[in-house]
C-alpha cells in the first residue's frame, strides 16, 4: 500500500492510497476536467493532475 499526502484545491492536506486513487480516477475522472471530492477535500481532476498522480503512483 502506497500511501501519499495531497492538497486540495484550497490547500487543504489528504493522505491516499496511491493504487486506490488512481484507479477511482481512472474509472470515475478518465477524461476532461472535473472534480473530485472526498472527506472535506475539492480536487480538479485534469489531464494534469491525472499525469501527477501516475508519475507518483509510479515512483
Amino acid at each position: 500500500m502506497k500511501k501519499t499526502i495531497l492538497k486540495d484545491d484550497n490547500g487543504k492536506s489528504l493522505e491516499v492510497d496511491l493504487k486506490e486513487f488512481l484507479s477511482h480516477l481512472n474509472e470515475y475522472h478518465k477524461t476532461g476536467t472535473t472534480i473530485h471530492t472526498q472527506n472535506g477535500c475539492s480536487f480538479t481532476v485534469n489531464d494534469e493532475f491525472r499525469n501527477k498522480i501516475r508519475k507518483l503512483y509510479e515512483k
